[in-house]
């Protein structure tokens, strides 16, 4: 089972801000690594699902979101949340499409991990649970 998904931030409160402004996800707690870095927790209300923002001000810098794909966000309006995030720092990387039944985009966000933001259209099946065409 998974337990949480954590990321590396650049600026913890500027992503704390935009994850929890912009997406709506909700504080749930934070702390201190034994290597020196802070953490914090990130819960999403309607799902349980967590994002742990890391943040390490003593390490070496690294590569702009290479070791994750990306993450996903299902919202009621594609619209009105890129709108919302590009104001919080985001970059739109791929414009608002049809897919599958969906209304999906791709933004970055100010540490420059890929998103998906994504309103389903057809029905609440998850995208990978349907047959391909």
């Amino acid at each position: 089972m998974i337990e949480y998904t954590g990321i590396r931030v650049r600026d913890l409160d500027r992503s704390r801000r935009f994850y929890e402004e912009g997406l709506g996800l909700l504080p749930g707690g934070k702390g201190r690594s034994a290597v020196g870095g802070r953490w914090e927790r990130l819960r999403d209300a309607a799902t349980g699902g967590v994002l742990e923002l890391n943040h390490y001000p003593d390490a070496a810098a690294y590569r702009e979101g290479d070791e994750l794909d990306h993450l996903a966000f299902r919202v009621e309006s594609v619209g009105n949340t890129i709108e919302k995030v590009v104001g919080l720092g985001a970059k739109v990387r791929i414009a608002a499409h049809e897919e599958g039944g969906e209304w999906v985009a791709f933004v970055t966000d100010p540490d420059g991990i890929w998103i998906k933001i994504f309103e389903r259209r057809r029905s609440d099946e998850p995208p990978t649970s349907r047959a391909m065409d």
